[in-house]
């Protein structure tokens, strides 16, 4: 289904820079800070009804992190809102999943009268919460043992720890020291090597890593090389997730991917694929192919919507934990509804949305 717009709409865009409460250690790099946009679209005889959605490109991984990001999101805006050319705005959109990810969740914001709520169901209406893993970022071996002790006095019961930044011996280390005080009964442990390993190594590490009893792994090895992860997925300990590795994946090309490197799970990023339309295609495609998974990323406004869209795709089975806390990792992020307890994340509707307008 192709993004039309039937009537001409108002819109505005605002930047904003979330800062992080720490600095997040990734094999790609610290991050910092993370650039942005809020698009918000109204119809001009009803103003007071707008719809909000977050357009957040990553640095150095997303395929629309480009230096102009910004004037494009204008141009395809006004392309849509006001020039009334949803053809054009097609053809750009697959080269701007961002984009496309915010305008779907505005215009979904706006036709259910601007109250964040992008998919009513249990969720929206405060009455069901979602389980989630707990992140731990890279870092010292004491910061990363000292964010784990803080997950697990929350309530969390899977953590997902990033590892490939330091030395290797000592993320065995860690994981040892996890296993010592608790089983994998009582915690679930998942790993996020972000393409560190190298392809001649990470069978190797994937079965050091096997002794400790993990979930899973997502990318061990640099995204693009299919064979290499499909021989990996053949002869793993343990179950591997793509990530990475679905960027820039458009067409008959998913269907190419799954078959070729058979993925025990994928994981599901809508700001990267492209929104909840591009989200439903894979989901489609993977569970053809017995193939599970989990779904994350965002700020409040964008985390809201899929937090929302995961319950409508999980509500009817057994709920995985998923990584939607990454709300929490912002000091300046804008308030919302949205609550974390007990490693489950909720709407709690007496708490109100913060405004746009704060960050101005």
């Amino acid at each position: 289904q192709k993004i039309n717009v039937l009537e001409m709409l108002n819109f505005d865009i605002q930047k904003h820079i979330l800062q992080f409460k720490f600095d997040a250690g990734t094999s790609r790099g610290v991050l910092k800070e993370k650039e942005t946009w809020y698009l918000k679209i109204w119809d001009e005889s009803n103003p007071e009804i707008i719809g909000i959605g977050e357009c957040g490109p990553l640095k150095g991984l997303s395929i629309d992190d480009v230096p102009d990001f910004s004037c494009q999101l204008s141009v395809v805006s006004y392309q849509l809102f006001q020039n009334c050319q949803p053809s054009t705005v097609n053809q750009q959109l697959e080269n701007y999943p961002a984009i496309r990810f915010g305008i779907e969740t505005a215009l979904l914001d706006l036709q259910n009268g601007g109250k964040r709520v992008v998919f009513q169901n249990d969720f929206s209406d405060g009455k069901a919460s979602i389980p989630i893993n707990g992140l731990v970022w890279m870092g010292s071996k004491e910061f990363m043992l000292q964010q784990i002790e803080e997950k697990l006095a929350n309530g969390y019961s899977c953590l997902k720890l990033k590892i490939g930044a330091i030395d290797f011996e000592t993320e065995l280390d860690i994981l040892k020291t996890i296993r010592k005080s608790f089983s994998a009964d009582e915690i679930m442990l998942r790993l996020d090597a972000n393409g560190a390993f190298s392809k001649t190594d990470a069978l190797e590490k994937l079965h050091q890593l096997a002794e400790f009893q993990i979930h899973s792994i997502e990318q061990p090895i640099h995204q693009g090389q299919w064979q290499a992860m499909a021989d990996l997925c053949k002869n793993t300990p343990i179950p591997i997730a793509l990530d990475e590795e679905l960027i820039g994946v458009y067409g008959d090309r998913k269907i190419e991917l799954l078959d070729v490197v058979k993925p025990q799970f994928i994981i599901l990023k809508p700001t990267l694929m492209g929104g909840f339309e591009m989200c439903d295609e894979w989901i489609a495609l993977a569970e053809k192919r017995g193939i599970d998974w989990w779904i994350t990323l965002e700020s409040n406004i964008g985390l809201n919507a899929i937090c929302q869209y995961t319950y409508s795709k999980t509500q009817h089975k057994l709920q995985m934990p998923q990584g939607l806390g990454t709300g929490s990792l912002y000091h300046n992020n804008i308030a919302s509804p949205l609550a974390i307890s007990e490693g489950r994340i909720s709407y709690n509707s007496d708490n109100e949305w913060g405004g746009l307008s704060d960050f101005v």
